[in-house]
């Protein structure tokens, strides 16, 4: 579950607004054009409360037909230039605000490419997709349609307020009365707004979290008859979600009554005192009118200004969330260091890591030199480090305690980009991406190599003995994360991808686990070809793989225990043998069922 965030807190809810201007203020020519749209939207209100009076006056009480005629076309001119001036308005706004949110998605998506590692062993990827799409829409909201309200209808009021004073200041004092009553209520209202606004965005990521959860392991739930066990889990978080809405919902429907219920306090005692003429200062009948119609053409952009409050806070708790999330620092880009082609010489000096303190160390003071073209396989039982060893040399984590060195070099002093050029890695849990299969295997950094360098690769992986079967050949659509392929298939895309790469340092992790025995045979042959000169970090469930390797390294709890040739450690008849035999066993057993 994502955790709860706090309620921004006011001076908090300032810095988001000063950020979300700095998002806007860079599109000033349709800020211009909807502002002076705004402004004469605004102004057709009050030129049509002048024109009542003028109609109530001339064509009423003092029966001027001749304006009466030209009456018409001047109310279908008002209206007309207003329509105008609210398309602009509405239309340069959004426009703004999608923008915005364009650019603020852009930039999240690259926050999601520079986070370290580490931060996505702590966050869930349904909370940080939630950021991504409904806080990011939440924004847009409070960007463009509550900005446009915000503005118009603000001008509106100021407009119509002036109107009232022209025609009867003492009058309009009675109205301002009313303005700091509706103020309280606004900042009461806001308050409960932000918190459940907050808490609706945290639950929103419990909600895509769960659905994920079952969508990506939809067949371990069909196997395992999770379906109700699944079901009771979503409605809890469905139901957490549906009730902050309403609570949310509940806030919004009583905000609207309360304000103009305040308003209509101060239009009831307009009109009681505009019956004295000691206060109303002698008004005509078309005054009077024209400054009712007023006070009631301020109630509704009222009441929309009051509406926009939700939205409003709204968009200030999801842009919160967005900026911490951009604010949370990313990988450490490394040193000064360039190198265009390591030799691939490897040293772990002292070595220690965790991932969290209370679980304790995941490795424990490791020494340990790769030479440079050595074929280093290591082995171990389930969490004995295996994975998280060579997790260090692309430095997806850093070391804890001691240092890992590359050519003599401390990792963290190489560009990041450049050391991670030195590297290829292909794990056991294949990645690949919706997109052909030609483009999965030159992809990133390979992605202009030539068509005979990526038919090579794939020749080598053995992946042209599948494509050769398909319609479309290595412009075959490998469908989501690979969907349209076996797992086998997956794995020599991702065995042609490092082929292509050519980098000097190799990370076999599981390479060869989704193979059959005969595409195993194959890729054996490939990988063969591909360690050659090249130093190689082999992590293999299967020891018979691994049989050929320069030197095998015996892990277990974070130490390494053992460290030799398969024929040394088997003679040793130490942990590495006791592997052997019982897989060995193991083996035996399944294939005689």
């Amino acid at each position: 579950m994502s955790r709860s965030q706090p309620s921004p807190q006011p001076d908090a809810a300032g810095r988001v607004y000063r950020r979300l201007w700095g998002y806007s203020a860079a599109y000033r020519g349709m800020w211009a054009a909807a502002l002076v749209a705004m402004t004469v939207y605004a102004g057709s209100q009050t030129a049509f409360v002048y024109i009542t009076k003028l109609i109530t006056n001339q064509s009423f009480v003092d029966r001027d037909m001749e304006f009466v005629r030209w009456m018409p076309l001047l109310i279908l001119g008002i209206f007309f230039v207003r329509g105008v001036a609210d398309y602009v308005a509405t239309y340069s706004m959004s426009w703004v605000g999608r923008q915005v949110i364009k650019r603020m998605r852009e930039e999240v998506f690259g926050k999601f490419l520079a986070l370290p590692t580490r931060f996505y062993d702590q966050s869930s990827s349904g909370a940080l997709l939630s950021r991504l799409t409904f806080n990011i829409e939440q924004v847009a909201q409070a960007a463009s349609q509550v900005l446009t309200t915000l503005f118009k209808d603000i001008l509106t009021i100021i407009g119509l307020v002036a109107y009232m004073f022209w025609v009867s200041p003492r009058l309009s004092l009675f109205v301002l009365v009313v303005g700091p009553l509706i103020g309280v209520v606004i900042r009461n209202l806001s308050q409960r707004f932000r918190r459940y606004s907050t808490r609706i965005q945290n639950s929103m990521g419990d909600v895509t979290q769960a659905a994920e959860q079952v969508l990506e392991g939809h067949k371990v739930v069909k196997v395992f008859n999770g379906e109700a066990h699944e079901i009771a889990g979503f409605e809890r978080v469905n139901e957490n979600n549906r009730r902050l809405n309403m609570k949310l919902a509940g806030a919004k429907a009583a905000s609207a009554p309360i304000t103009q219920l305040v308003a209509a306090i101060g239009l009831s005692s307009v009109v009681f005192f505009a019956t004295r003429e000691d206060l109303s200062g002698g008004m005509n009948v078309g005054e009077f009118v024209s400054f009712i119609g007023a006070m009631l053409l301020i109630m509704a952009p009222l009441k929309r200004l009051t509406n926009i409050n939700g939205p409003l806070q709204q968009g200030v708790a999801a842009g919160q969330s967005i900026f911490e999330l951009l604010d949370a620092p990313g990988e450490d880009p490394g040193g000064d260091r360039r190198v265009a082609r390591a030799v691939g010489h490897l040293e772990f000096r002292q070595v220690s890591f965790l991932y969290q303190a209370e679980k304790g160390q995941v490795l424990r003071g490791i020494d340990l030199v790769v030479a440079p073209g050595e074929r280093l396989a290591i082995v171990g039982r389930s969490g004995s480090g295996k994975s998280t060893l060579v997790s260090l040399i692309p430095r997806f984590y850093d070391p804890t305690e001691g240092r890992v060195l590359l050519d003599g070099h401390d990792l963290r002093e190489y560009r990041l980009d450049d050391l991670r050029r030195q590297v290829s890695l292909v794990s056991q849990d294949v990645k690949l991406f919706d997109d052909t299969i030609r483009a999965n295997i030159a992809y990133g950094a390979m992605r202009d190599a030539t068509e005979a360098e990526i038919e090579q690769a794939a020749r080598a992986a053995h992946v042209l003995e599948f494509t050769q079967r398909f319609p479309d050949g290595l412009d075959t659509e490998v469908g989501d994360r690979g969907v349209t392929l076996s797992g086998g298939q997956r794995q020599r895309v991702a065995i042609a991808r490092a082929l292509l790469k050519n980098s000097p340092i190799l990370i076999l992790d599981e390479a060869t686990s989704a193979l059959d025995t005969e595409s195993e045979r194959h890729i054996q042959q490939a990988l063969e070809a591909l360690m050659a000169n090249r130093t190689t970090l082999v992590i293999a469930h299967r020891l018979s793989t691994i049989e050929n390797a320069d030197r095998i390294v015996v892990m277990d709890h974070g130490r390494i225990v053992e460290t030799g040739s398969h024929a040394e450690l088997m003679a040793r008849d130490g942990a590495y043998a006791a592997l052997y035999r019982m897989q060995f066993a193991g083996d035996a057993a399944g294939a005689g069922r």
